[in-house]
């Protein structure tokens, strides 16, 4: 009779393997797929409310175990390897099925008069374009609890990822690859300035004669500054900022009171504007600003979620695979 060997038989070749992290194929692959979503192992550790060293043995863990590294750094962010790309396809459906499950059951159970949605959208959003919509959708879903959180777009994509909100109404200049943008709206860009300024009957406007009066502009990391810098830069042309502050009704007040110019979307002007601010087009020098609905590529929107969109648009991410690409405005 052969000795058996001290190190215990040799494993089947196609016998299922074990994660050696506390034999739990869930939670290395929800460690995983959170810290893909959010770039950062201290972010994805926030958001399953575990510590940093916890998600970092259930990484190691999963790549002890498929035999691939799979991250790498890119400057601050962790980014996918191409196997840890291959891997989150695989098991983001996997991980957000299992952890949408309760959700979905209660939805199911109690029907579309009951359980809650939480949006993402900036200041203007929530201000000039959600009213009507917010308004039909209380009329006809009395029981669903609305939260409208106030975030900058870059704000709301992480909530979105951390699945803390459904959907992110709002701008967006390039669109993430586990996203997808859907513009519905289109304003033109416009100068707003005081009563009796220079520029109100200047024929011809020019960005050179813009940029000779200072800017009241929204902060750095909004979009709106972005994309005012990235047009006078690609056309060379010098520009001032006189006064950042946040908020439009705030930048109206201030050009109202001869404190600057400013550059802002049509979205944003109301009736109440009329006699004490002057606006004049720039669909010459500015491309129009969208506004749309930001999902996960790949994750159902809720019942909730798809009723509050039907209001914006009905069939909204039935008309196209909202597994493509979404739409970029570069």
């Amino acid at each position: 009779m052969p000795s058996r060997s001290k190190s215990g038989p040799e494993p089947r070749p196609n016998s299922p393997s074990r994660f050696a992290y506390k034999a739990d194929r869930l939670k290395p692959l929800r460690a995983f797929c959170q810290t893909t979503r959010l770039g950062s192992v201290s972010r994805a550790a926030e958001a399953l409310y575990l510590s940093q060293p916890a998600i970092t043995l259930q990484l190691q863990a999963l790549e002890r175990e498929l035999g691939h590294k799979l991250f790498e750094r890119s400057g601050r962010r962790l980014v996918p390897t191409r196997a840890g790309e291959l891997l989150y396809e695989l098991a983001r459906p996997l991980v957000d099925g299992i952890d949408g499950l309760p959700a979905a059951f209660r939805n199911q159970l109690r029907g579309m008069d009951a359980g809650e949605l939480n949006i993402a959208a900036n200041s203007s959003t929530i201000l000039y374009l959600l009213p009507p919509i917010v308004e039909r959708f209380r009329q006809r879903h009395g029981d669903v609890r609305l939260s409208l959180h106030n975030t900058v777009s870059a704000d709301g994509t992480d909530l979105l990822r951390s699945d803390a909100v459904d959907l992110v109404v709002g701008s967006m200049q390039d669109v993430p690859a586990d996203l997808v943008y859907e513009p519905l709206h289109r304003f033109k860009q416009h100068l707003v300035m005081p009563p009796g300024h220079p520029l109100a009957d200047k024929p011809d406007l020019e960005l050179a004669d813009i940029g000779q009066y200072g800017l009241i502009l929204p902060p750095k990391r909004q979009i709106t500054w972005r994309l005012v810098d990235l047009v006078f830069q690609q056309n060379r042309v010098p520009y001032h900022v006189a006064l950042e502050v946040g908020g439009w009704e705030v930048i109206k007040q201030y050009v109202a009171m001869g404190m600057g110019i400013s550059i802002l979307s049509s979205i944003c002007l109301t009736e109440a504007d009329r006699g004490r601010i002057v606006t004049r087009p720039l669909e010459r020098h500015f491309p129009p600003r969208s506004y749309g609905v930001i999902m996960r590529k790949g994750r159902l929107p809720s019942p909730q979620a798809r009723a509050f969109m039907d209001l914006i648009q009905p069939d909204l991410f039935v008309r196209r695979d909202y597994y493509d690409s979404g739409h970029s405005e570069r």
